[in-house]
Formats: structure tokens, C-alpha cells, sequence
């Protein structure tokens, strides 16, 4: 066990631990919006849409430099958003339809750059591939800080204008007829959704970030009704498997932070469907045996009424 802690007390694994609880938290706090707004699909959408922004952020700059690539992850994620309010709107094509159109033309497109970049005279110092499924190995000081930076606006927000997002997420109509700006309120949690894409791309890369999204507000969903405790548990989950998936992949030789967080996360909501008070398996199996024990007592107890009469 001792062997085991003394891993984190290496500074490398302390910043990776650090920057993946911190994904995990914020991923877990919005994503309990997106999930009960049924927009599941939204966060792999903002991410594959992500990748077309940072190719052109490294074509333009030529630098490897994560501050540019978040500007541009962040400029093609908003992008994507107002694209899909577009097509839901303007059209009569519905969301799940706009949000597949949104994820794959951005990511073929994002395909298409990287593949070219790849093929450039700096192609192979580029390291865009990382991106794809992510390096949480490769984070330092200076991304961890803009990770705490923007975890900490995105989870304030959500404090600040929790009733708002709570009645928009639940009854749109109802808060519209209240005189809540509901368009504002729904591309600001868009934007919020984009800012913790853009903030774990690096660590988790594109095609997971979806997962680190959703998975702990699921998990979150199975043991409580109310909103506010949901949103706190899908936090709690989401930093819990940032450090669990941090612990294992330092432990084990070669092992990818970002697939082990998200397996961590799947662990986590494999224990939830499991063991859940009220909704999980046990619970519900529980309570059909407690239900047919009962029928079961109330038929033995009318059968010795009868005979007595």
C-alpha cells in the first residue's frame, strides 16, 4: 500500500493527478446539465470539432504551444455550437441529426489538417496525434494552471446560475413564460460544455472526452432525485476517477492516463447500476423479494381466515 502512495510523490505524477481530478470535477458538474437537457451527444460533438481548431491554430502559429491550441480548440467548438443552434432552429432537421452533421464534417475535417500537418516538414514534431486519444503524461505546471483557471470560472458559473440552468434544463417553456432569457442560458451551457472539451483534449484526447462528459452524471442519476446532489456527486465521481485512472496508469508500464480514466469512470457506473439505493439491481431486486415475501404472507393469512369462518 505504502509502495503503491509513493508513487504520487513523484512532481511529474502529482501535475497529472492534479490536472485529471480537476477534468474529471468540471466534466462531471456540466455534464449533469447536458445529460439532463438529453444533449448526451453534445459533448462528442464539441470535441471531435475541437480537433479542426487545433491543426489550425498549429498551421498558423507553427507552435506547439497549448495556450494557442486551447484558442482554437475554444473558437472551433463555439463554432460548432452556434452551428447546430442554426440548423435546429433554421431547419427541420431535429438536434440528434444537427449534432451528427456538427461531429462528423468537423472531425473529417480535422482528419484532413492533421493528416496534411503530418505530412509537412514539421509534421513529426507536431504531436497533434495526441490529441486524437489524448497524453495526460505530457502535462506540466502551466497547464494544469489554465486547467484550475477555467474549472474554476466553469463551476462558478454553474453555482451562480444554478436555479436558472435547473428550470432551463427541466421546463424551457416554463422558463421563458418567467422572463429567463432561455436562448442565452442555452448557448452559455453550450459554451461551458466547449470550455471542458477544450481544457481535457490534451488528457483524454477527442474521441473520450464524450465519456468523461456523461458517465459520472449518469452514474450520479442512480443514487439521488435531486439535481443539486447530482450535480455534486457526477463532481465527486468524475474527480475520483481522474485519480484512480492517474494511480493506474502510473502504476502499470506504458499505460494511456486518458482510456483508464474513462474506464474508471465506467467502473464507477458499473458500481452504481449495481449497487444504487432505490434504483440499482440489488436495491430493486430487494424489493420484489420483500414485495413477494408479502404477497406471499397476506395469501397464507386469508387462507387461515377461511378456514376458520
Amino acid at each position: 500500500m505504502l509502495e503503491g502512495l509513493k508513487i504520487f510523490l513523484d512532481p511529474n505524477t502529482q501535475w497529472i493527478l492534479f490536472g485529471s481530478m480537476l477534468l474529471g470535477l468540471c466534466s462531471g458538474v456540466i455534464g449533469s446539465f447536458a445529460y439532463l437537457r438529453k444533449q448526451s451527444l453534445m459533448g462528442d460533438a464539441l470535441s471531435h470539432a475541437a480537433l479542426p481548431g487545433v491543426c489550425i491554430a498549429f498551421m498558423l502559429t507553427g507552435s506547439k504551444s497549448v495556450f494557442f491550441f486551447l484558442i482554437g480548440a475554444s473558437i472551433a467548438g463555439i463554432i460548432a455550437t452556434f452551428g447546430i443552434g442554426f440548423i435546429t432552429r433554421h431547419t427541420r432537421i431535429k438536434q440528434d441529426s444537427a449534432l451528427a452533421i456538427v461531429l462528423t464534417v468537423f472531425f473529417g475535417l480535422g482528419i484532413v489538417l492533421l493528416t496534411e500537418i503530418q505530412h509537412s516538414g514539421t509534421g513529426n514534431q507536431s504531436g497533434l496525434d495526441k490529441f486524437l486519444f489524448g497524453q495526460a503524461a505530457a502535462l506540466v505546471l502551466s497547464d494544469v494552471l489554465i486547467m484550475a483557471i477555467t474549472s474554476i470560472i466553469l463551476i462558478s458559473v454553474c453555482i451562480l446560475l444554478f436555479k436558472e440552468f435547473k428550470l432551463t434544463s427541466f421546463d424551457p417553456g416554463f422558463a421563458s413564460g418567467m422572463g429567463f432569457p432561455v436562448a442565452f442560458l442555452e448557448q452559455l451551457i453550450m459554451l461551458l460544455i466547449v470550455m471542458a472539451v477544450v481544457i481535457g483534449i490534451q488528457a483524454v484526447g477527442v474521441v473520450l472526452m464524450s465519456a468523461l462528459l456523461i458517465t459520472p452524471a449518469v452514474s450520479a442519476r442512480y443514487w439521488t432525485e435531486k439535481l443539486s446532489v447530482m450535480v455534486f456527486l457526477s463532481g465527486i465521481f468524475g474527480a475520483l476517477s481522474g485519480m484512480v485512472g492517474t494511480y493506474i496508469s502510473a502504476s502499470g508500464n506504458n499505460l494511456p492516463t486518458g482510456p483508464i480514466i474513462v474506464l474508471a469512470a465506467t467502473a464507477f457506473f458499473i458500481l452504481s447500476v449495481i449497487f444504487a439505493p432505490g434504483r440499482g439491481l440489488l436495491s430493486k431486486l430487494l424489493i420484489h423479494l420483500l414485495a413477494k415475501r408479502a404477497v406471499k404472507t397476506s395469501r397464507v393469512k386469508l387462507k387461515g381466515k377461511e378456514r376458520t369462518v
